[in-house]
C-alpha cells in the first residue's frame, strides 16, 4: 500500500467505508466479466451501490449505470467492465489485489462508484453524475460506448475510467487501424524458385514497416509517431492454391487521420497477388491541459499530497471512441500501473486505489464548487 494514506474505516463519516470500497472492488473483480459475458458483474455492480445512487439499472446494452444528484452541471464517468482473457487467482498478498481486471479497468470504475457513495448531498445539488461501466472495450466493438453516445445525452465534462495511476491523468490517446495482408497462390511444389504466399505476405509487411519508418523520419516523440505491430500469421493450403494471411495493429499519432492513413497505405507497392483490407479506424484524440476539469484533477491529487502529472498514452480507450461525438472537455484517470494491463502480473496496490476515491471525491467536490 501506499505509506500513510490508508484510512481507518471509522473515518468515512458517510457512504462506502475503505472496506466496503476494498469489498466492492474485490467482489467485481472476483466475477468474470470477458467481453461479450458482462451480465453478470454489471448487476453486481448495480446491486451494491441500490440506495446511493438516485437511479441504477443495467441498459439495453449491458452497461452497468448510475445517476447521482441532479445538478446543473452534467459529469460521466465512463468505465468498463469487460476484460481481455486469462484466469488470475483473485487474492489480496501484500496488500495487493491480484485479479484479471483489476487495473483494466475494474479499479477506475469501482473507485469512481465508492466516491460517489461518500459525497455530501451539497455536490448533487451542483453536479448530475453519470457513472458508466461500458460493456466490450476490449472487443473491437466498442459496443457499450457507442451505446452510450446514442443513448444518452452528451455531458460536460467527461472522465474515462482507465488506469493512470493515482497522480497521473491522462489527456490523450493514439488512434487506430488494424490491417489485413493477403497473399495468394497456385500451389506448387516447395522445390520451385518461385515466392511461396508465406514469403510474398512476408514481403508485403516488410514493405509496411519501412513505409512507416520513412513515415517517422525526422519525427520525436513516441506519441507522435507511427506504431505498426505484427498480431500473427497463419497460412494453409488445400493442394490446389496456397495462401497467408498476416495481421497487423497501427498505432495512429494526431498527425494522421485513420482514414487518410487507410488511403496512403493502399497506395504502397507491395508485391502481385497481396491484397490489404482495413477495419474500421480510430482517431487519435487529445484533450486540453486548460480545461476546468483538468484543474480539479491537479487540485485533488495535491489536497492527497500527490504530484499531479498529465500524460499521453499510445494506446487506445473508449475516450477514442465517444471523443468525436461528445466534444466536452475530459480526461482518463483510475488508479494502477497500465504496465500490467492483460498481463499475468496484473494487480493493484489497495493503498492506491483507496488514494484514487479520495481524489475522485475531491474532484466532485471541486466541481461543485466546494472547494477542498
Amino acid at each position: 500500500m501506499v505509506a500513510g494514506r490508508v484510512r481507518q474505516t471509522a473515518e468515512a463519516s458517510s457512504g462506502m467505508s475503505d472496506a466496503d470500497a476494498v469489498q466492492l472492488l474485490f467482489g467485481a473483480v472476483a466475477t468474470p466479466s470477458l467481453s461479450g459475458a458482462e451480465s453478470a458483474v454489471a448487476h453486481y455492480l448495480t446491486r451494491a451501490i441500490r440506495g446511493s445512487a438516485r437511479e441504477q439499472f443495467v441498459d439495453a446494452a449491458g452497461n452497468a449505470v448510475a445517476i447521482w444528484g441532479a445538478g446543473p452541471l452534467k459529469v460521466t464517468f465512463l468505465g468498463h467492465i469487460d476484460t481481455v482473457p486469462g484466469a488470475i487467482a483473485v487474492r489480496i498478498e501484500d496488500c495487493e489485489l491480484h485479479g484479471r481486471g483489476v487495473v483494466d479497468a475494474k479499479g477506475s470504475l469501482c473507485a469512481a462508484l465508492a466516491a460517489a457513495t461518500r459525497a455530501p448531498d451539497s455536490v448533487w445539488e451542483q453536479l448530475t453524475l453519470t457513472v458508466i461501466g461500458a460493456v466490450e472495450e476490449e472487443a473491437p466493438s466498442s459496443r457499450g460506448a457507442r451505446h452510450a453516445v446514442a443513448a444518452y445525452p452528451a455531458p460536460d465534462l467527461l472522465v474515462v475510467g482507465e488506469p493512470s495511476g493515482w497522480e497521473r491523468y491522462t489527456l490523450g490517446y493514439k488512434g487506430r487501424l488494424g490491417v489485413t495482408i493477403g497473399a495468394r497462390r497456385s500451389g506448387a511444389h516447395s522445390a520451385r524458385e518461385d515466392a511461396s504466399a508465406a514469403e510474398v505476405a512476408v514481403d508485403a509487411y516488410s514493405a509496411l514497416r519501412a513505409w512507416v519508418r520513412d513515415d517517422n523520419e525526422g519525427i520525436d516523440g513516441l506519441f507522435e509517431r507511427l506504431q505498426v505491430t505484427l498480431l500473427g500469421v497463419e497460412s494453409g493450403s488445400d493442394g490446389l492454391e496456397e495462401w497467408c494471411r498476416a495481421t497487423a495493429s497501427l498505432r495512429v499519432p494526431p498527425r494522421w487521420d485513420a482514414g487518410a492513413l487507410r488511403q496512403a497505405l493502399a497506395e504502397i507497392s507491395l508485391p502481385n497477388g497481396v491484397e490489404l483490407d482495413f477495419t474500421e479506424g480510430l482517431d487519435a484524440q487529445r484533450a486540453s491541459n486548460h480545461s476546468a476539469l483538468a484543474r480539479a484533477f491537479r487540485v485533488a491529487i495535491r489536497a492527497a499530497d500527490g504530484s499531479p502529472t498529465p500524460s499521453l498514452k499510445t494506446g487506445t480507450s473508449d475516450m477514442n471512441v465517444v471523443a468525436p461525438y461528445w466534444n466536452v472537455p475530459m480526461v482518463a484517470y483510475g488508479p494502477g500501473d497500465s504496465s500490467l494491463d492483460h498481463t499475468p502480473e496484473e494487480r493493484l496496490p489497495l493503498g492506491e486505489y483507496l488514494l484514487a476515491v479520495d481524489v475522485l471525491g475531491s474532484v466532485l467536490r471541486e466541481l461543485a464548487g466546494l472547494g477542498q
